[in-house]
């Protein structure tokens, strides 16, 4: 099985500049080298059949992706409208600032097949695509965002996946990041 990062992930997982909430240590390419030469601790099902997760002890130096909300620093949420690219509409977001997570235990690696990339409009050789990566302390995936859920669900043209919602699969999303957000340095 062959693995490569897609530009959508490249930008969002190795952005030009670098900043503490992506992942440290590690090139585009030696990621890459990574993830098709050593086999992941564990392979989740994720939300469709094209989609699979591949759980990897984190060999480098990068933080949680996400922090639980609490009373003490909840005043250090923010919120924008943001797109995750050009041609995709703004969403709103949020996130902390002034927070340090801990370094993650695990890096759970979110692939498509070479099919759906094709049917996204992103073609790839290989077997498989990296779309994201998660940064967790637990070998398990984190609930994707409610706003994603959404997007996926208007389609390809949107930025989605065309994958229906779940409604099931959604509320336990909000009830996930109600209580957790991301960060930002």
């Amino acid at each position: 099985m062959s693995i490569v990062l897609t530009p959508f992930a490249r930008t969002r997982l190795f952005p030009r500049q670098s900043r503490a909430n992506t992942i440290q240590d590690c090139s585009p390419e030696a990621f890459e080298r990574h993830l098709n030469a050593h086999p992941p601790l564990a392979v989740l099902d994720g939300y469709a059949p094209f989609c699979k997760l591949h759980v990897h002890r984190n060999w480098t130096s990068t933080r949680c992706l996400t922090v639980p909300v609490t009373a003490d620093n909840r005043h250090l949420l923010r919120s924008a409208y943001e797109a995750r690219s050009r041609e995709e509409l703004p969403v709103l977001v949020r996130w902390f600032e002034g927070v340090q997570p801990p370094v993650a235990e695990y890096l759970v690696v979110i692939l498509y097949s070479r099919a759906q990339l094709a049917k996204e409009g992103s073609p790839i050789e290989a077997d498989w695509g990296v779309v994201g990566c998660l940064y967790t302390l637990e070998p398990e995936e984190i609930p994707m965002a409610p706003v994603t859920m959404m997007r996926n669900a208007l389609g390809v043209e949107e930025g989605g996946s065309g994958v229906p919602l779940d409604r099931e699969a959604y509320r336990r999303s909000v009830e996930f990041w109600e209580r957790n957000a991301n960060w930002r340095p």
